[in-house]
């Protein structure tokens, strides 16, 4: 807590407090023998107004003096000698006021009156004291609270990013040694289409350095990406791959983690596709409803074929990704349907204009 917060702090609690301390400084002033109500009230409101400036040291010692590491000893001492001269100078600035209200016609022998009430008004300016220094104490405690809930709270966000990068480093090389695969076999069967491919990888490539750096991306966007991708994989599938895209137009401009879905239409190729001898289809389809972006990736399959060793990899990391982007608000759901495999995703719709 810096100065000007004691300031702020300080400020905000004599709003409050000013008038419950004059009310009390007044009576104290009025006992008996002491002064009437009226000049009690106007002395009592300016030593309340004057408590607010003296006690404001009480900040300091605090702060040279915190708690938690401060032996009670010198904890002690500090705060019994900064009472005691803060008092003191609260008591003389009580007296100049008294001497100052003295020569109102009204107010004679308010100085007077005042000096026989020094040693209450000393004791009072000690316990004022005392409150500013819990208060401070308290605020003091609050800030360092705080402070340690958001540095847990930054070390959480950096650990979710770093997770992020990780799990979207992991879909490049994935994909690009799919891919490099592919070309590999196409080189000694069909050269030509084997150049295709080559071309066609290095435009989604360029792309994905583009989207990849972002942590967001219109879905738009992810959809020009995977054409890309398609065009790569039709080249090895030929007529035995065929894609078909039910978006609907209000969903384009929402926002996605880049790279969500590529990698679930390549598990839908080659766990589904690929191992269909006359091929398949595969069907994408996006709805925004009610807040929420729908998603369906579904793919012709055999349910019978042998699982693959690297089987689930690109689902799992999806559903990763969608753990530490959204935690508990997106949810990814598997389900076959006889020779039908279907992979649905839903997700808070956010736009532009959110972010």
């Amino acid at each position: 807590m810096n100065l000007n917060t004691a300031l702020k702090n300080q400020h905000r609690i004599y709003k409050v407090a000013a008038l419950p301390i004059a009310a009390v400084l007044a009576f104290v002033l009025h006992t008996p023998a002491g002064l009437t109500w009226f000049p009690a009230a106007i002395l009592g409101f300016g030593l309340a107004v004057i408590g607010e400036c003296i006690s404001l040291p009480a900040w300091y010692s605090c702060r040279i003096a915190p708690i938690q590491r401060t032996l009670i000893w010198r904890l002690l001492a500090t705060h019994v000698v900064a009472a005691q001269i803060l008092s003191l100078l609260w008591l003389g600035a009580g007296r100049l006021l008294a001497h100052a209200l003295s020569f109102v016609p009204a107010l004679h022998g308010i100085e007077a009156r005042f000096a026989e009430r020094t040693t209450i008004v000393y004791g009072a300016g000690c316990v004022l004291y005392l409150l500013a220094v819990s208060f401070h104490y308290v605020s003091l405690a609050q800030e360092a609270t705080h402070e340690v809930e958001a540095r847990a709270m930054q070390t959480s966000i950096q650990a979710r990013d770093a997770e992020l990068k990780a799990l979207k480093a992991q879909i490049n090389p994935h994909f690009l040694f799919n891919s490099l695969n592919s070309i590999s076999a196409l080189t000694s069967i069909d050269p030509a289409r084997a150049r295709d491919m080559c071309v066609l990888l290095g435009d989604f490539l360029r792309l994905t350095l583009g989207l990849g750096e972002k942590t967001s991306v219109r879905l738009s966007e992810e959809l020009e990406l995977l054409q890309k991708y398609m065009a790569i994989e039709k080249v090895r599938f030929g007529s035995r791959l065929k894609m078909h895209e039910e978006i609907q137009e209000e969903s384009k401009d929402c926002l996605l983690p880049p790279l969500l879905l590529q990698p679930l239409v390549e598990n839908a190729v080659k766990h589904g596709i690929a191992s269909l001898p006359e091929g398949g289809d595969v069907r994408l389809a996006v709805q925004r409803q009610n807040g929420r972006l729908a998603m369906l990736v579904e793919n012709s399959w055999d349910p019978e074929a042998p699982p693959r060793r690297s089987g689930g990899m690109g689902l799992k990391n999806v559903q990763r990704r969608l753990e530490a982007r959204y935690g508990k608000d997106a949810s990814l759901r598997v389900n076959t349907e006889g020779e039908l495999f279907q992979v649905s995703l839903s997700l808070p719709a956010e736009s532009e204009e959110k972010e």
